[in-house]
């Protein structure tokens, strides 16, 4: 697999050169406290999205996928081709006067490709950039192509340290996933899902119990794009391709300034994955198995 190399830095949205460094496909719990095990599906009323089942003690459920290995799939009759490409909509609270400034926190050509080749995605939003791009979140929000989901309100950390990303208190952190639900709502965004990514990757125990009460399912993943501030378009499409399995998670971000050539790689990953026989879907279908 190409690991790319991160320029300045971890990107403020999804801090994916974790997975890259301890080897761990599901985003792992960076603080040394046990992650929870896998949670049984549980199915929501037809109506909703799915969620997971509580994990051990009542600890908010991880997901990171149904990627097989090709032995267990043989043994299973095989599974089906599908992937779940999730884009990291990142922005944090003291980010506004960058943005004034002209830096571009969003990436409408991403979402216009994404529209185009006709491509189910889930995008995992701070709040702090709902209320930047309302008019964007509504429009994401609003067509069935997409879902949006929470990645906290102002990409604090979870648990610490994690890349140093100053961290939310144990005492507010539920308050802080509200918040973003809330704003991200309030731009009239429908299609909102009950999931959430932890900032950087970064949890454990503390965080997974302290968000219980919110009914989320956390959101991991099992391939890392390696686009955070990558130059190269095509490194970034041979890792994908070359990670992705049937039932994979792949993270890549919305981020025009610290990931420049996401756009471009999508327009050779989708192609190339659906000459392969994959089919795409959003995180609930995946979950939903």
């Amino acid at each position: 697999m190409i690991v790319l190399t991160v320029l300045g830095g971890v990107l403020a949205g999804c801090g994916h050169p974790e997975t890259l460094r301890t080897g761990a496909a599901a985003g792992p719990a960076v603080s040394g406290e046990p992650s929870p095990g896998p949670a049984a599906p549980s199915r929501a009323p037809s109506s909703g999205p799915p969620v997971l089942a509580p994990g051990p003690g009542g600890l908010t459920p991880v997901f990171a996928g149904r990627a097989e290995s090709s032995a267990s799939r043989k043994a299973t009759g095989g599974d089906a081709k599908v992937v779940a490409l999730t884009f990291d909509a990142d922005m944090t609270a003291d980010q506004g006067q960058r943005a004034a400034g002209g830096e571009h926190f969003d990436n409408p050509g991403l979402i216009a490709s994404l529209r185009r080749l006709k491509v189910p995605s889930t995008v995992f939003m701070t709040g702090r950039w709902a209320q930047e791009y309302p008019s964007q979140a509504r429009s994401i929000g609003t067509d069935p192509l997409f879902e949006i989901a929470n990645h906290s309100f102002s990409h604090y950390a979870f648990s610490s340290p994690c890349y140093g990303l100053p961290t939310v208190a144990e005492e507010d952190m539920r308050a802080d996933v509200e918040r973003a639900f809330t704003a991200i709502r309030e731009t009239g965004a429908r299609q909102v899902v009950p999931y959430f990514r932890f900032p950087g990757g970064c949890y454990d125990d503390t965080a997974l119990k302290a968000l219980a009460p919110t009914g989320v399912t956390a959101v991991q993943w099992d391939v890392v794009s390696g686009d955070a501030f990558a130059t190269d378009a095509d490194a970034v499409a041979e890792q994908v391709l070359e990670g992705v399995k049937p039932g994979s998670l792949v993270v890549m971000h919305c981020t025009r300034s610290a990931a420049p050539v996401t756009d471009e790689a999508l327009r050779r990953i989708v192609p190339e994955l659906r000459g392969r026989g994959y089919r795409f879907v959003k995180v609930s279908e995946l979950m939903r198995g």
